[in-house]
Order: structure tokens, then sequence, then C-alpha cells
């Protein structure tokens, strides 16, 4: 099934406290802490601070209302529909100061693992479909070749690993930027979910970008509010960027010991979107142990995370992951390893004839005037001293430089020979020893 933004469907709001498949107990706590903590009195604040539709929530109320831990205050609040107010007895309130030293999660009801898994099976990022045209308009602002947008198109449509590889300075960070645009859709992302009456928090506000509906369109929220689960957020596809600061600790679950809960790792937070792993060989970790932790999660398409006790258990692993490195692949994995990154794509310097296409394109948007003699000495006289090895990073870098000068002498933009060889001993650093 191929699938396009507006064909991601929504997970069905729960109708009875039945449906929901959470032990009782936690229910009720999760009530009696968001009741404290946030002074909610009346069922809608409630439902809306808990995230479950009205009926339901009610539902919950009336439940601890027969365990005598909430009261009626018999007061109608006029400015909320006339409707009834509530209150924590003093066993209510006995009861959520104990269940807050167990756990301080209160707010939103949590998804059920299993639950939250169909949930990404239906937006899974392997259903997505990506046209060369929503290719190359995310990427417009780049100069590459068609054969890179060959490998790169259908590598992206299969949802699958992708290692991207070539000396540096030449895109591969922009390219794994634009792959991220391309996807361009939204999916539901669960603000918590639960495991064995664990509670782990997945939505991050750094890392999901909600959509913008849900803030400028009330009635669209309304609307809806009765047909999806706002447990979930509707998100754009979410990208996890990590360079040189990556380490096997960061893709383990995090536990907040004073607060006694967890926070998803990178990896989970990034589920149904891209988890990019850049500069790869640049981490305290070398290359291969790093592969080696995905091993199972890019073969099997479920992780494996484990609790402070120790206890293990699997969460689905729905991400396009994206390796990219300066170093040539057979350098920094084994054979076995570099089996199992289902696309290997070499990102190169661009030819002579790209690389003027770039320079021509950066002076354009950075009102540089282009003197023709000036590219003459840049092709004749400087490249020759670096063989001929042309980069993408280069006009921009040269073309700043020059228009730096330029500012500093008090003259207008404008390139020559003279710039360019100031500009080109800021790109280099002689090869001197220093002596201390």
């Amino acid at each position: 099934m191929n699938m396009q933004a507006s064909t991601v469907f929504g997970p069905p709001a729960p109708r009875a406290l039945a449906e929901m498949q959470l032990p009782i107990v936690m229910m009720r706590d999760i009530l009696l802490k968001t009741i404290f903590r946030k002074n909610v009195d009346v069922v809608t604040e409630i439902a809306r601070a808990i995230c479950l539709p009205v009926p339901v929530a009610q539902e919950l109320v009336d439940l601890a209302r027969g365990q005598k831990l909430l009261e009626a205050t018999g007061t109608l609040h006029a400015n909320s529909g006339g409707e009834m107010g509530y209150q924590l007895t003093e066993a209510g309130k006995a009861r959520a100061l104990d269940a807050l030293t167990q756990s301080e999660y209160y707010g939103a009801m949590p998804v059920p693992l299993e639950v939250y898994a169909e949930q990404v099976r239906r937006q899974s990022i392997r259903n997505i479909q990506i046209t060369r045209s929503q290719l190359t308009g995310a990427m417009g602002h780049l100069i590459l070749p068609d054969s890179l947008l060959d490998h790169l198109g259908p590598a992206v449509s299969a949802g699958r690993s992708i290692l991207m590889y070539g000396p540096p300075g030449n895109g591969k960070s922009s390219i794994s930027n634009g792959i991220r645009d391309a996807l361009g859709d939204r999916i539901f992302i669960p603000r918590a979910i639960e495991y064995a009456g664990q509670v782990i928090t997945v939505y991050d506000p750094i890392v999901h970008t909600a959509a913008e509906e849900q803030e400028d369109d009330p009635t669209a929220l309304r609307r809806a509010a009765g047909r999806t689960d706002t447990r979930y957020v509707l998100c754009r596809r979410p990208t996890v960027i990590t360079g040189g600061e990556l380490s096997l600790s960061m893709l383990d679950l995090v536990y907040n010991p004073t607060a006694r809960t967890y926070q998803a790792p990178l990896q989970l937070k990034a589920t149904g979107g891209v988890f990019i792993v850049d500069d790869l060989g640049r981490q305290a970790e070398p290359p291969q142990a790093l592969i080696n932790r995905w091993i199972v999660p890019l073969e099997e398409s479920r992780d494996i995370l484990a609790l402070q006790s120790g206890e293990k258990f699997e969460v689905p692993f729905d991400t396009l992951v994206i390796f990219s490195t300066n170093f040539h692949p057979n350098e920094i994995f084994d054979r076995a390893a570099l089996r199992r990154i289902f696309f290997k794509i070499k990102v190169d310097g661009p030819c002579q004839e790209d690389f003027l296409k770039i320079f021509a394109l950066v002076a354009r948007k950075k009102k540089m005037p282009i003197d023709e003699d000036t590219l003459i000495y840049l092709l004749r006289e400087k490249y020759p001293t670096i063989d001929n090895v042309y980069a993408n990073y280069q006009p921009v870098f040269l073309i700043d430089q020059m228009i730096a000068i330029c500012e500093f002498e008090g003259i207008p933009s404008q390139m020559s020979p003279e710039l360019i060889d100031r500009a080109w001993a800021n790109m280099f650093v002689r090869e001197e020893t220093i002596v201390h």
C-alpha cells in the first residue's frame, strides 16, 4: 500500500474503559495524580488532562468515587457548562501522594505497547512511495548527478538502511536532510507508551514537530477529538540527527531515578521517520560496534530494550536509518556488517562542469558578480595544486571568503585573482612543522 500524507489513519479513540488494555489501578492512580498536580476539577478538564474522551474519563471518575477516593463538591461550575465539580478525598490525596512516590508520571494516559505497535504498522515508513519529483524538489538547492538520484530514490522508497560514503564536503549531510524533507507527511506519535506497568514517554517537542492544524484550527481539533485518540500527537515524520556525540548508551531506555519514569531512546523517538548517523567513524565507539547494535533492528524490524529490573522486551523498529561517513566502508566495517546495510551509495565530488554550475548558483544567490578571467585563473592555477579534486563546499567557502574580504576593504563585492589567492589560503592549511 503506497501512502501519502492525507491517508495516514489516525488511531481510533477508546469508547470505554474496558477498551483501554491498561491496568485499572494504573489508570486510577494516573487520574488521582493528575487531579492532584494539575488541580482540575470538572470532567471535561480532567478528560483533556488525561487525553481521554469525556465518557471514558467519566467512567474513571465514577470508579474513583466508588472507592471513596474522589467526591463531588456539590457545586456546579457555570463557566464549564454547569458541570459537577470533583475533589480528592483525604484517602484520595493520600493515595495520590503514595502513587507519586512510585512514579511521578501524570497527565496523558499511556498507550499499551501492543496497541502502539498496530499504529506503527498503519503508518510505516515502508509504506511511503517517494517519486523522483518529490526527491528532486526537496533537493532543489543541491546540484546532484542523475545517477545519484537513481540510487537514492529506490533506497528511500524501500525504507531500508542507507550508507552514504565519500570525501568530506560533498553534501552527504545535506542529502540526508533532503531525504527528510522529501517525506513531508505526518504520523501519530504517542505521548507515552506502557509496558509491564511502566510508563515510557515518547513524544518529545525537541524531536517531534506537531502539525500546525492542531494549534491553528480549533474546530478541526474538536471534530478530530471524537474520532482520533488524543493520547497521540499528529506530527511531521520525525528526524533524529546524531553525529560524533552518538554513544551506545544513547540507544538504551533512559531512566530517571528521581521521577521513576522512563524516556524513550533516540531510535524509538524516530519511529516512523529517519535516524541519521552523521560522521560515522568520529564517535568514541568504533563504527563496527555501532553497526552491531543495529543488526537485529535492521534485519528484523524490532528492537530490544531493557527495564531497570533487567527485563528485556521488544519494541517496533520502523525507521529509515542513514549512515554517513567520510571513510571507505571497507576501512570501518567487516563484510557481515556491510551485508546488513541495504543500500550503499557513494557521494563523490562534482566534475568540473558541475563545480562551475554550483559556483554560478552560489554567486547569483549571494549577489557576487562573476568574472570569467578569475574563474579561468582558479581552474588553471589553483586546482592543479590539489590534483583537480573538486568538492561541493568549495564554491560557498571561496565566495563567502571573498565577500568578507571586500567588506573589510570597503569595496563592492567582486572577484579577482588576488581575492581568490587570499580566499584559497584560508581553505587549506600549508603543510609545515610548528616549532614549540
